[in-house]
């Protein structure tokens, strides 16, 4: 049987592998529907269903400007609901001079009406044309203000916009100097389901970033990835050990994942999780031990050779690659400090 990595997958720009993928993309709001009794949700509902959106677009564009903060709620509901179910309206939206109205809901001090603001951006942000306008609009501070003070759902979506708007490069390091790390750590700490989700996705991707690496490993963000990782039921494990993967070459995050306990749990991971869970605290574990004798003589001592042994029995090829130099690491006499060369990433 063939033992290479296959199917491959990739998310976000970096390859990995499996028969599934570690992260699902952020899509459009996930928080239910809204009363359909009204005529506006009926005239929303016709324009769903047919090709004329155009008039009522510019239409709602206008009433997200009024004075009247109920307007702007029913303005913001239909378009949050017309981006969310119908994929050309997005760049029709921005178009219509959306936008900067948008923004301006967000920074509201009624949650509801931020919340709007916050999944209508989110919709529109999952139109690729939109995403340069959108953070050359200054989207990205009021975004990160409602991951702060917003509603649940509100930091979910203005986590997964974040995450969209970190699929351009160079926006990554402006979320992370407009701090939302510390927020998106605290939402992957005490979130809902959904929100550990949203949140780990979001940071994920912005720590690919080196300065955003150090910022989450600062706000504490072993403990949770840690906690995550020891919860094998928790359909987060996976997540959680990408999250780590990413930060583990650098020499902070490899210090505060020892720190919070994380190498007995990536050992129990070897011996006990999944085939793809095991594979990832392989590469890992093998980051740690590259770099230090005294994190091989802990991996050693947590009895980590016997389940890397097995491993070797059932893994892809690439994964008893990384097991076996793990293993001959962990068999080294456990004096110097030696790096080893071989490329570690997964």
């Amino acid at each position: 049987m063939d033992t290479q990595l296959q199917p491959n997958y990739s998310y976000i720009n970096r390859t990995f592998t499996d028969d599934s993928t570690a992260f699902s993309d952020c899509n459009s709001d996930l928080s239910g529907e809204f009363s359909t009794t009204s005529s506006q949700s009926r005239r929303l509902l016709l324009s769903i269903a047919t090709d004329n959106s155009d008039e009522l677009i510019q239409q709602l564009v206008s009433s997200l400007q009024s004075t009247s903060i109920d307007d702007q709620k029913q303005a913001a509901m239909e378009i949050r609901l017309l981006a969310k179910n119908k994929p050309e309206n997005r760049l029709k939206i921005a178009r219509a001079g959306a936008i900067r109205p948008l923004i301006s809901l967000i920074s509201s001090s009624d949650l509801q009406l931020q919340e709007h603001g916050v999944t209508a951006i989110l919709n529109l942000s999952l139109c690729d044309e939109n995403k340069e306008e959108l953070a050359s609009s200054g989207v990205i501070r009021p975004l990160v203000k409602a991951l702060k003070i917003g509603t649940s759902t509100a930091k979910e979506n203005a986590a997964c916009a974040l995450l969209r708007l970190s699929q351009i490069d160079e926006n990554k390091s402006v979320i992370g100097r407009s701090g939302a790390i510390p927020l998106l750590v605290n939402l992957l700490e005490t979130g809902s389901i959904r929100g550990k989700k949203d949140a780990s996705t979001a940071l994920y991707s912005l720590c690919s970033v080196k300065e955003n690496k150090i910022r989450a490993v600062d706000a504490g963000i072993m403990k949770p990835l840690v906690e995550l990782m020891a919860d094998l039921v928790s359909n987060m494990v996976d997540k959680a050990a990408f999250v780590v993967s990413i930060l583990v070459c650098t020499a902070e995050a490899r210090a505060a994942l020892v720190e919070e306990g994380g190498i007995p749990v990536l050992v129990e991971i070897v011996e006990v999780g999944s085939q793809r869970q095991k594979e990832i605290a392989v590469v890992i574990l093998l980051q740690l031990c590259d770099e230090s004798v005294a994190y091989r003589t802990m991996v050693a001592r947590e009895g980590a050779i016997p389940p890397l042994v097995a491993l070797l029995q059932s893994g892809t090829n690439r994964a008893k690659q990384k097991t076996e130099t793990l293993i001959e690491l962990l068999r080294r006499p456990r004096s110097g400090n030696t790096a080893h060369s071989e490329d570690l990433s997964y």
